[in-house]
């Protein structure tokens, strides 16, 4: 007998059980339904892209973490994330368009990273960008918080914060205190300040040429306290120059706009610390943080960029858009156990005929529920009642319907409410509408 090869795969991919990738699927139908209430369209890009195309705007790190490979003779790269492939979607289609482009996508993603804790070469994102043509008008990014602040409640994750910043604020305060040829580096810096900490921070403001004058300034800037009306207010007071005030009225419109869209003020807080590593953000920026669980860092973000595509086209195509990881937020869910906290809408049933001789009515059963749009599942099966009962309990269904002779006879059927024990018996007339 020839020796067999243990079934495995390659680190950093992920693969789910049933009942896992159940929940899974439960929180990515729930952020698509979000993105399309908000008016997204749906777009598919390929996995694949020839190089010199999804490269154009690529390099240091990023390209180093491609898979990049070539067949025949095309040389052929794996997209490392979605929002180069819009790009280059936008500017081969902008003829076809209408704009503002609202677009979501929802897909796989592949960098070659070191394989740790939270970080995968294969990843879902779950992406949604407003793209303009020529100009965006700045109410789309507080329609962003709002959207944002919506998926966060449909995910039923605990209470969160969407933490906003204007990246023109940032520059243009950081230039009035002589760090304007180094503004850069201080956004990267500034940006890491949850993960490195305050004296890290000051540490390597000082190695980027800031003297201790400029560090306390910077320091000070970003530790305005207050809500956001007494923060916008303190803003106003500093003379930071043109770029900055444009920043402080970008920032005022994206509050008050999403305040008037319905987002609640609670779950919005401007950060003033929040820079976003990215270059290509230049204006307004979030991050969102699950209250209580901190540590897992970024749920969502995003930002504001003024030119999409300028390594495809002349045309300027500027845009605002969130990114979800869900394949990592799915593991930090996973891993602390809050799993529990996503709830799906749709209910699922399967059918137990209790022997074979319940077949035939069994299948007008499950016939007439799938007419009425509920999931359901048949055990086609002469084991005990016992072990039906435990299949269906182990497939995640929220009813088990029982049939044994007296239903058939009766015309009806044993319901049993899987999660709470309870269980009546129902006409077949009725029973699509007892389970919805």
């Amino acid at each position: 007998m020839s020796e067999k090869t243990t079934p495995r795969i390659l680190q950093g991919f992920s693969e789910l059980l049933p009942q896992d990738q159940f929940i899974f699927d439960t929180l990515m139908e729930k952020i698509k339904n979000t993105y399309k209430k908000y008016g997204f369209c749906s777009i598919d890009t390929p996995t694949l892209e020839l190089s010199e195309v999804l490269l154009a705007k690529a390099g240091g790190e990023t390209e180093k973490q491609i898979y990049r490979f070539m067949h025949y003779d095309n040389d052929l790269s794996m997209r490392f994330d979605l929002t180069v492939p819009l790009a280059r979607y936008v500017a081969q289609h902008n003829q076809d368009l209408v704009f503002p482009f609202k677009r979501y996508q929802i897909g796989k993603s592949y960098r070659g990273e070191r394989p740790q804790k939270g970080r995968f070469r294969e990843f879902y994102q779950c992406d949604a960008d407003v793209i303009g043509s020529e100009t965006l008008d700045i109410n789309y990014d507080a329609e962003m918080v709002c959207l944002i602040s919506d998926v966060m409640k449909t995910l039923n994750l605990g209470d969160f914060r969407v933490r906003i910043n204007n990246r023109k604020i940032l520059s243009g305060f950081f230039g009035s205190i002589g760090l304007g040829d180094r503004i850069t580096d201080v956004l990267r810096i500034i940006d890491k300040l949850d993960k490195i900490g305050l004296d890290k921070v000051k540490s390597e403001l000082s190695e980027k040429g800031a003297d201790e004058k400029q560090i306390e300034k910077i320091l000070e800037f970003i530790s305005i306290s207050g809500d956001n009306k007494a923060k916008i207010s303190a803003l106003k007071k500093l003379n930071a120059g043109e770029l900055f005030s444009v920043g402080v009225e970008e920032l005022e419109t994206v509050v008050t706009t999403a305040n008037n869209l319905g987002a609640d003020e609670s779950n919005i807080s401007i950060d003033l610390s929040i820079a976003r590593g990215l270059d290509y953000y230049t204006g307004t920026v979030y991050e969102t943080t699950l209250i209580g669980h901190e540590n897992f860092g970024s749920v969502c973000s995003g930002g504001r960029y003024d030119n999409l595509a300028s390594y495809y086209t002349d045309k300027v195509l500027p845009g605002v858009g969130i990114s979800i990881g869900l394949t990592r937020l799915f593991s930090l869910l996973k891993e602390n156990d809050m799993l529990g906290s996503v709830t799906k809408e749709e209910k699922t049933a399967v059918v137990l005929p209790m022997d074979s001789e319940r077949f035939g009515y069994a299948a007008k059963v499950v016939s007439r529920i799938r007419e009425s749009g509920i999931s359901c599942d048949i055990f086609w099966s002469d084991k005990s009642g016992k072990a039906k009962f435990k299949y269906a309990s182990r497939t995640g269904a929220d009813f088990a319907l029982a049939i044994g002779e007296t239903e058939e006879t009766n015309n009806t059927v044993t319901v049993k409410n899987l999660a709470t024990g309870e269980q009546q018996e129902v006409a077949l007339d009725s029973v699509a509408d007892y389970l919805k």
